[in-house]
């Protein structure tokens, strides 16, 4: 394998890794970048811009995330709430009076972020050409009745997240989210991510698709245990509807899904774009100031939910918008956040390091949470740091 790029001394093990995962779990493309104090220590890349083409992967190839869109998405709130716009305990229907319907007086701002809303289903999926319209999955969200108990307990909102995160942003600052994140965040620090893609970038986007590969050894397996199976099989399980939010899923392909922002699912980054992001949540990097101070750092990975998921059906622990370290999305260490995007990419930080970790892939495997190419990975990055 035709590895490309650059590891600090040290971090060797990292690039083994990264050929690891091209040579025994199916990668196709794919690229990882790591920070450490702000500085670069690992920019790598290797394979095909497409998972069906033969153009070689480059540096500054660009995939869909998945749901390692909630971290970026996350940060929009948690700096407003840091610049005083926003309060986190709060009630949504402070800001976005029509969201009170239908017994959601009670759901807080924070509750949207913690995944204990209450709101991870619609009764009324929406279709793929609604959901792109940004005023369509706000107002599906207002209309819908809690699943439970707001705040008594938690569930990944695997899709609803980013309506709720988006209007919350458009009600505070007039903008949607993936305009602010490019105004206040991704433009300024020149960063290669996006949230609603530009057609001036759309060229350095690869194609993804499935692959297959190894079972994995941990997170949500390939062959989990059978009440997961079972919640995932069952059309009326909190499970199979919250990933059913949209029906059928969006072309993750298309060139209008890439253009909309949906701040739960579909931002674009290279790997780089997305360590750098969070490198500079918790620090400085080159020509920035960091982003978050400590008090917001501990806002976003303090534990706030815990324990089994009402959705996922495994154990799962959340900070503010950020999954926390733990068996079913191990980073790092204890004090790390970040998020995993479904079947493969994976962003975290770990303010005790001073790491900031990126990895994104054309290729997506059955994975929900601990894809094994980026769990490789980030073992490899513990090894190097003597962990």
């Amino acid at each position: 394998m035709d590895v490309n790029g650059t590891v600090a001394e040290g971090f060797e093990p990292v690039r083994e890794a990264f050929v690891r995962n091209f040579e025994t779990l199916g990668e196709r493309g794919a690229s990882v970048a790591v920070y450490r104090d702000g500085q670069q220590v690992v920019d790598l890349w290797a394979g095909t811009k497409d998972i069906d083409g033969t153009t070689p992967w480059e540096h500054g190839t660009a995939q869909v995330v998945r749901s390692a869109t909630k971290g970026m998405a996350a940060a929009v709130l948690l700096l407003l709430h840091q610049r005083g716009q926003l309060d986190l305990d709060a009630p949504v229907g402070h800001y976005w009076p029509e969201f009170k319907a239908r017994g959601k007086e009670r759901v807080l701002v924070r509750h949207v972020l913690n995944h204990r809303a209450g709101l991870p289903v619609l009764d009324h999926p929406l279709t793929p050409e609604q959901a792109l319209d940004p005023l369509r999955g706000p107002a599906a969200v207002a209309a819908q009745a809690p699943a439970w108990e707001p705040g008594t307990d938690h569930g990944y909102h695997a899709l609803t997240y980013g309506w709720m995160l988006d209007e919350l942003v458009r009600r505070v600052t007039g903008q949607g989210a993936g305009e602010w994140l490019a105004a206040q965040i991704t433009g300024p620090l020149g960063l290669d991510l996006w949230l609603g893609l530009p057609d001036s970038e759309a060229h350095r986007v690869g194609r993804a698709g499935r692959v297959e590969g190894p079972e994995p050894t941990g997170g949500l397996r390939a062959r989990p245990k059978r009440s997961v199976t079972e919640a995932y099989e069952d059309p009326a399980s909190l499970t199979r509807r919250a990933f059913a939010a949209i029906t059928p899923f969006p072309d993750q392909n298309d060139r209008a899904y890439r253009a909309a922002a949906l701040p739960a699912t579909n931002a674009i980054a290279t790997a780089d774009g997305l360590a750098r992001f969070y490198a500079t949540l918790i620090g400085d990097t080159a020509g920035a100031s960091r982003l978050f101070t400590p008090e917001t750092v501990e806002l976003a990975r303090a534990e706030e939910s815990a324990g089994p998921d009402r959705v996922l059906v495994v154990g799962t622990r959340f900070g503010l918008g950020y999954m926390l370290h733990g068996s079913a999305s191990p980073f790092l260490a204890p004090g790390s956040f970040g998020h995993p995007g479904r079947g493969g990419a994976l962003g975290f930080a770990d303010p005790e390091s001073e790491i900031a970790f990126g990895y994104v892939t054309n290729g997506f495997r059955k994975t929900v949470t601990a894809d094994p190419r980026a769990q490789g990975l980030v073992r490899a990055v513990r090894q190097a740091l003597g962990l």
